[in-house]
């Protein structure tokens, strides 16, 4: 008895597969509303299925209808090829004896805990063991490989074929490795009483099909859009052709090459026709066999550019039949019209190739009723394009959904991890209590303003002790105290299970999350909503508390009891965020309303079925679309093929196709990004392969032309209008408003700074320091200056016996309250100790020649001024008269010394003003007189230590010289029309705190400016 053929039928490339089949089948049901509800139809995947069902909505013009069971077939993303056994015709009794598919956190996990014992294992040998997040990223990787195995029917067995002696060490060490899934993993499959979700998938495919074939079902069956990449899929799509009402829809068949091409294209995997010709032999029919689905003719220039796409992407061998352009008879015309909608837009990186694409879509919706959508498996390039739209309130559906992770929950948890697992370092703990989330149990405004304060009183500059210990020392005597220690109290008891489970050992995984996500909701919640209420609303808050839900399931911290991991999972304290960042890697969260009508963003997947009027193709470069043929980790090409895995390049055969299939819209752009991450990128071999046939056409730039233009336009988007430079700003407060007493350092920014003296001065503004600071020079001087002071005020005139220990022991009693900062402390002590010797010696040279020594002087000048009096202040930090009647001033520098030539002409003008501040009698413990020494003091801690720079000219005469500069300087200023200027000299040294509020780079290009007043 001769085996009936089989119906198959093809929608060509260039047509809307979901709408012609609606049509094709609304066609052949008749008018009935209820004519197709006996029809059974199996599409790839959950978002084919609700597309084929909008489609029915279109085409039957709205009117009711009763639509055919749409089940998902199956296709390579595992979530979405769970099958619904109730509706798949099984018996009740069948289905239930399949296992349910293991969740994908708890096998990651549970994977974990094995690799984990295995690596234990070798940390006896000596290596040592990895972390939890390194372990969770080998789950991920070997569950993939577990995936692959299941999915082409093959048994673990088969890894005890492949001879470890024929392999490098580090393959033999992989099958050693891999003894993980082939002697344990099956056990705790039947531990769990679960199974894999790709070994379900194909026991559900294998079982549909045997039980189609033994008793056919009444209704009629259609497959649709799939490939038969995946074996158990064949093998289901060869049961349905065989039904009496079986019908199989082939998506793009190409039956226009010749034969020996499409024997070519059955070898070779890297073909987007490989996939269907494998499909067609195990059919076993032709391709003359496969007719055309009913109205699903394309236009005639999309045919003929479908023709052109498939003679570029033949097979390699077959290159050379390429026809030449003279071969053409219309000269390449009709080509050129059949390209006429393609354009391929070269970008100079990915941000520009966002924009772009972003415009393309935009141009889109000026059209009225046109859909446009962007195609790409960048996820990266997709999540920017959507970024770029919402300059324009538009939201874009994007079918892979955002990930976990850049929601706002998927944030939360992390940051309120990072925030303990850091011991509440000034970054992590600001991240975390700013989060909109957080709120502390307090109405969210009131609680930030406590974060504020905590942030103004010991966040800003050198970090604080760990934790809230350190926290707590760093507020002593700070004016927020009071008010801030009830709160960081209350901080403190939300975090203790957390803080609790971090330091416990052995530290589990099940015993930090469940501190960890107590805390989060403690935090979380407000003085009106509780923290669950608040943490785990909205779509993405859902899908948090799933990922929550499944991380505590007690079931995925358990490998079983004669497992070395059994317990759970251990986790190093410092490897829990990334742990997190690992666990949460590929989850995702869909939109399910609230997104553009026309707009979207489909993966290649989704694509082969669902045309836009404009389709943007993007991420065209090669390792991002094809992705890299890349083997895996586990298993070399030899190992693979001996094992019965397929070539890595039959995904990039299913890509090609899937490239294709888009290429085929009315209008198409094809973008890339000449550079990656600064690094140079290979265009997709797919647009190799179509340059090169253009060029052998004599169309080598057919598709270029408007690449320049659409990549001007994005530049100009954000280029800011062209306007005049900026003038620098140039106050003029009233005289009154401006500063009549300055210190000597007030002064000297004066000079080199007027406008940073107006911020400070006039307008109040105190510039706020970095967080989690590097240990500043300004801290360090305040110190060491504190101590020397001290010092010398103890021992004036002789020095003990035991000096060093006398300044040491100062020197302790003033770093000891920098104990709560403890970085500052161990970055300052050796130094200070170095001084402190080094400062010893000088002095116990340097004493014998005097006769009295004071420190830390306070002066003051009073200058007439035309405003009124002016008063200069100041505080020298070493007076020395010495035994011959002279006077020595000194000033202590920790950084780095002004030169002679600075101080000589003014624009260092500090020591001399002490000197004139001197001449005046200005100091009070001091008769009037001017030094006629000055000198500088360098103590660094460095080598050396100290230095001693006496200045050379003469003292009186640089005292009277910044005395009458003063006045001059002080009489401008007093005039109405003078302005404090931004950087009169073309900078002011160090770093400029009020660099934004002058606008410093509208209109400075780092020459210098004029001379000042």
């Amino acid at each position: 008895m001769s085996r009936p053929k089989p119906t198959l039928f093809t929608i060509p490339a260039g047509v809307s597969f979901v709408d012609a089949l609606a049509a094709g089948l609304l066609e052949r049901a008749g008018p009935e509303p209820g004519a197709l509800a006996g029809t059974t139809l199996l599409l790839p995947t959950r978002r084919a299925c609700r597309a084929l069902a909008e489609a029915f909505l279109e085409a039957s013009g709205g009117t009711a209808l009763l639509l055919p069971r749409l089940l998902p077939l199956g296709d390579l993303d595992a979530e979405e090829l769970s099958f619904l056994e109730e509706e798949a015709g099984l018996a009740g009794s069948e289905a239930m004896a399949l296992p349910p598919a293991m969740p994908g956190l708890r096998r990651q996990l549970l994977l974990s805990l094995l690799i984990q014992a295995w690596q234990a294992r070798r940390a006896e040998a000596g290596t040592a063991p990895a972390g939890a997040d390194q372990a969770a990223r080998l789950a991920e990787e070997l569950a993939r490989l577990i995936d692959q195995v299941e999915t082409e029917g093959l048994s673990w067995n088969g890894l005890a074929g492949l001879v470890p002696e024929d392999y490098a060490g580090h393959w033999q060490e992989t099958l050693d490795f891999l003894e993980i899934v082939t002697a344990r993993w099956p056990e705790i499959e039947a531990e769990q009483g679960a199974v894999g979700p790709a070994a379900r998938r194909r026991l559900l495919l294998e079982r549909q099909a045997a039980a189609w074939q033994a008793a056919p079902p009444a209704g009629p069956v259609v497959v649709a859009g799939s490939t038969g990449s995946i074996p158990a899929t064949a093998a289901l799509i060869a049961a349905v052709a065989a039904l009496p009402e079986g019908m199989v829809v082939l998506p793009g068949l190409d039956r226009s090459v010749d034969e020996e091409t499409w024997e070519a294209v059955a070898q070779d995997p890297a073909h987007p026709q490989h996939g269907l010709a494998r499909l067609l032999l195990r059919l076993g029919a032709g391709r003359d066999e496969v007719a055309d689905w009913p109205h699903a003719a394309p236009e005639a220039t999309i045919a003929c550019r479908g023709a052109f796409l498939n003679d570029a992407l033949r097979p390699a061998a077959l290159t050379a039949a390429w026809s030449a352009a003279e071969d053409d008879p219309d000269g390449g015309a009709g080509l050129e019209a059949a390209l006429a909608g393609v354009r391929r837009i070269d970008c100079a990186n990915p941000a520009e190739e966002a924009l772009v694409v972003a415009l393309l879509l935009r141009q889109s919706l000026r059209v009225p009723g046109r859909s446009a959508a962007l195609v790409t498996p960048d996820r990266g390039l997709a999540r920017r394009v959507a970024a770029e739209l919402r300059r324009w309130d538009i939201e874009i559906d994007d079918s892979a959904g955002q990930p976990l992770s850049q929601t706002p929950p998927g944030a939360y948890l992390r940051l309120t991890a990072d925030l303990l697992v850091s011991e509440l370092a000034p970054l992590p703990l600001l991240a975390a209590l700013k989060h909109p989330l957080t709120a502390g149990g307090e109405a969210p405004g009131a609680f930030r303003d406590k974060v504020r304060a905590l942030e103004l009183a010991v966040l800003r500059g050198p970090r604080p002790a760990p934790g809230f210990t350190g926290l707590r020392a760093a507020l002593a005597g700070h004016a927020a105290a009071e008010r801030l220690r009830p709160w960081l109290d209350r901080l403190a008891a939300m975090a203790e299970p957390f803080r609790a489970a971090l330091a416990a050992r052995p530290r589990r995984l099940k015993a930090v999350a469940e501190g960890h996500l107590a805390f989060a909701e403690a935090l979380a919640a407000s003085d009106k909503e509780s923290g669950p209420a608040r943490l785990w609303a909205g779509e993405a808050g859902e899908a948090a508390a799933g990922f929550a839900d499944e991380l505590l399931d007690p079931a995925s911290g358990d490998a079983g009891a004669g497992d070395p991991g059994a317990g759970g999972l251990e986790v190093g304290r410092e490897d829990y965020v990334a742990l997190l960042d690992s666990l949460m890697a590929g989850r995702a969260v869909r939109p399910r309303y609230g997104r553009h009508p026309r707009l979207a963003i489909l993966g290649p997947l989704e694509a082969r079925l669902k045309h836009a009027d404009v389709m943007i193709l993007a991420g065209l470069n090669e390792g991002t679309w094809p992705a890299e043929t890349d083997s895996g980790p586990w298993l070399s090409r030899p190992m693979r093929a001996a094992f019965g895995l397929p070539a890595p390049e039959r995904r990039i055969g299913l890509s090609a196709h899937d490239f294709l299939q888009a290429c085929a819209a009315p209008e198409v752009a094809l973008t890339r990004s000449t550079r990656v991450e600064g690094a140079p990128t290979v265009p997709s071999r797919w647009l190799l392969r179509i340059d090169a046939l253009l060029r052998a056409r004599g169309l080598g730039d057919a598709l270029h032309r408007e690449s320049g233009q659409w990549c001007r336009w994005a530049a100009e988007l954000d280029r800011p209008p062209r306007i005049a430079a900026a003038a620098p700003p140039e106050p003029r407060p009233p005289v009154a408003k401006r500063p009549h007493e300055l210190s000597v350092t007030e002064v000297q920014s004066l000079v080199h700074d007027p406008y940073g003296l107006y911020a400070r001065k006039v307008l109040a503004l105190a510039a706020l320091d970095p967080l989690d600071a590097d240990p500043g020079a300004a801290e360090r001087g305040t110190l060491i200056h504190a101590v020397l002071e001290r010092f010398v005020a103890r021992f004036p005139e002789n020095l003990p016996e035991d000096a060093l220990e006398a300044l040491l022991a100062l020197g302790r009693e003033a770093f000891a309250p920098l104990e709560a900062w403890p970085s500052l402390h161990a970055f300052w002590w050796p130094r200070f100790e170095r001084i402190a010797a080094w400062f010893v010696a000088w002095e116990a040279e340097r004493r014998p020649g005097l006769a009295e020594t004071r420190a830390e002087l306070r002066g003051r000048l009073a200058l007439d001024a035309p405003a009124g009096l002016f008063t200069l202040k100041a505080k020298a930090d070493r007076l020395e008269r010495r035994r011959d009647g002279g006077l020595t001033l000194i000033d202590y520098k920790t950084g780095a010394l002004p030169t002679g030539v600075a101080v000589e002409t003014g624009l260092a003008p500090q020591l001399p003003l002490e000197a004139a501040i001197a001449a005046a009698g200005g100091f009070a413990a001091l008769p009037a007189g001017a030094p006629d020494r000055l000198a500088f003091l360098r103590l660094t801690g460095g080598e050396p230590a100290g230095a001693w720079k006496p200045l050379a000219a003469d003292a009186a005469a640089l005292a009277a010289e910044a005395r009458a500069g003063l006045e001059r300087l002080v009489a401008a200023y007093d005039r109405p029309e003078t302005a404090y200027r931004a950087r009169p000299y073309g900078g002011a040294p160090g770093r400029d705190p009020y660099a934004l509020l002058s606008r410093l780079a509208e209109w400075s290009s780092g020459a210098g400016g004029e001379d000042g007043p």
